[in-house]
């Protein structure tokens, strides 16, 4: 039988951007999450996969464990855990995510 542990490895695997969040791309549940999606969307990002953590309770600590990282939202590029909302938005203001996601073909091509 699978474990959330291996749900979470397939995830981040199997889909070149991945953000662990509360609520989804659509409606964030909360600010950080929102602020995730904006910046993602501002880097330019098309292949998105989003797990709302809200859902299910498992997952929510689940990936906490994962990533020994005690916050949410969370993102993944390439199955690596990259930070939470303040790490992305420090990545963003110096370029490096979008050089990351790049790397990781998860950008609109120019």
């Amino acid at each position: 039988m699978s474990t959330v542990q291996d749900f979470i490895r397939e995830t981040v695997t199997e889909n070149p951007v991945v953000l662990f969040m509360k609520g989804s791309a659509q409606a964030p549940q909360c600010g950080f999450s929102g602020r995730a999606i904006q910046i993602l969307k501002a880097v330019g990002v098309t292949r998105l996969a989003t797990v709302n953590v809200l859902e299910d309770e498992e997952v929510r600590q689940a990936i906490k464990d994962y990533s020994n990282w005690p916050t949410i939202p969370q993102l993944y590029i390439a199955g690596e855990f990259v930070g939470g909302s303040d790490i992305m938005t420090e990545m963003y203001e110096s370029g490096e995510l979008a050089t990351v996601l790049k790397e990781a073909g998860a950008l609109e091509t120019e």
